[in-house]
């Protein structure tokens, strides 16, 4: 195992890795630009180092070269950032240190979304209907051709995605010369790439990941699945473990499909292997993730397997201790990303500093955050607060244990979007386990609350403060400012 690891992200998922690499013994560096100098992640690791490139946590270079001059024995990207380049992977290689994550082969590979998507169709699995080639972004008569095509509505994404960034869905012609700028626009800043194909869009549909590890003899298991359906941006707002959606026969094909592919790549280490399942319970194909995932958390409390400790052992050089019969899948997981943004106002960030943070507790109950009282939620990043994730015997416990904790979280200072979630918990379709991509769209959970609510509110909110002002501000009686019992105690001549 490795003695020295530097961490080349931050927020929750950089106290995530510190904390597991602490458990093992293991030597942490924390990176940091000035904005993050208060960040938890800064203030836990062994030894923190400034970046002083405008790029921040995406210059590789930098990153490399503070690994350099520390002695790292590897470095872990954790997810978004530098975490599927291959460029990145490669020169970790050539300075001698070790990238947590797979061979540079495979990351060129999975790197190339559409060329991916023709090797998986290639090996007799289904995906979605795509383009079969790749535009630059401004070729928008071909693009259209393309889109009418393949048949509205259309997914652009970009042809280095994967985080859901340069993601657009568009559901009339009209609406696809707007999308494509925006897409390209964003692909271009995260991924430095403009490039984009167009996807068929399966809607609605349950989205399904799959867990797999796998080591460099060819070993593979897999961690169970996950239902990520509930999104909103592109982003996994609410993930639980088993999916709903799934039959128990479902359930096995989507296992196999996903060791399947996860051997079709040679590939090594911890990823997700995603899924689209519709109504008919047909199975496709969308995406390989070639790095640890936010929504992670309920793979392990439902498996009771430290994913980042996987991740290290098998960057190592250690082969797996465990075959398949050896994951026993237990319980229900469900997970709630909290963000630093208002949900009622088109879901704006909310930057700030944090006056109150109280993080819920008790047993099976999980939560990972940079956050703590004092702390700045910087306006560069995204607007990923928290993760908070509970576990029960069934789905029901599940739930009912998630709804406590979303009460018992207090956080002052932002605007978060606790109160969404809470919606969403107390929703009859979620509650029965009957949602798919278009829940958040079709929900209205989003809306203002009536005007009843917002009265009650007000008149709450009118009480508390009265209480609060009045305990702090004593009144002197009238009698007091008579003086006559100061008269009284004048002694007579």
């Amino acid at each position: 195992m490795f003695k020295k690891v530097l961490i080349a992200n931050r927020g929750e998922i950089a106290v995530r890795i510190i904390r597991t690499c602490r458990d093992l013994g293991i030597w942490t560096v924390a990176v940091y630009p000035p904005s993050d100098l208060d960040s938890l992640h800064v203030r836990i690791a062994d030894e923190a180092h400034e970046l002083q490139s405008p790029r921040r946590y995406g210059d590789g270079e930098e990153i490399l070269a503070i690994a350099r001059t520390c002695g790292v024995d590897a470095i872990h990207p954790g997810y978004g950032f530098l975490a599927e380049e291959a460029d990145f992977a490669r020169d970790c290689a050539e300075a001698g240190v070790v990238f947590v994550g797979p061979p540079v082969p495979v990351l060129e590979r999975l790197q190339a979304k559409h060329m991916m998507l023709a090797e998986v169709e290639a090996a007799g699995i289904a995906t979605a209907p795509h383009s079969q080639r790749t535009f630059n972004g401004v070729g928008l008569a071909e693009m259209a051709a393309e889109a009418d095509v393949l048949g509205y509505p259309i997914v652009i994404k970009s042809a280095r995605g994967g985080r859901g960034r340069g993601t657009r869905l568009v559901f009339k012609p009209g609406k696809l010369a707007e999308n494509l700028e925006q897409a390209r626009r964003e692909s271009q800043l995260v991924y430095g790439d403009r490039h984009l194909y167009l996807e068929h869009a399966l809607w609605p549909v349950c989205h399904v990941d799959v867990q797999v590890l796998a080591d460099h003899t060819g070993a593979v298991v897999h961690l169970g699945e996950r239902c990520s359906s509930l999104q909103q941006h592109n982003q996994k707002l609410v993930t639980e473990s088993p999916a709903p959606c799934l039959s128990p026969e479902l359930r096995q094909q989507v296992w196999q499909k996903a060791l399947d592919i996860t051997r079709l790549f040679e590939y090594r280490g911890a990823g997700t292997v995603e899924f689209l399942v519709d109504g008919e319970g047909q199975i496709y194909f969308s995406d390989f993730k070639s790095r640890i995932q936010v929504v992670h958390r309920v793979t392990e409390m439902v498996s009771d397997i430290d994913i980042v400790e996987a991740q290290l052992a098998l960057a190592s050089g250690r082969t797996l201790d465990f075959d398949q019969s050896g994951v026993q899948l237990k319980g229900w997981a469900i997970q709630c990303r909290i963000n630093a943004e208002d949900p009622w106002n088109n879901y704006l960030p909310s930057p700030g500093v944090l006056h109150r943070f109280r993080i819920p507790g008790g047993q099976h109950v999980r939560v990972d955050t940079y956050g703590y009282a004092g702390c700045t939620v910087p306006e560069r990043y995204d607007s990923l607060l928290a993760l908070v994730a509970t576990w029960g015997v069934d789905r029901e416990e599940c739930i009912r244990r998630m709804k406590r904790v979303l009460g018992d979280f207090v956080i002052a200072g932002v605007q978060t979007n606790l109160p969404l979630h809470q919606r969403i918990m107390e929703h009859p379709d979620f509650v029965d386990g009957r949602y798919k991509t278009d829940f958040i769209q079709q929900s209205r959970l989003a809306d203002p609350a009536p005007m009843a609510s917002l009265r009650d509110l007000a008149i709450a909110a009118a009480v508390a403060y009265e209480r609060r002002t009045n305990a702090f501000r004593p009144v002197e009686p009238e009698v007091f400012r008579s003086g006559w019992h100061r008269s009284a105690r004048t002694l007579s001549h």
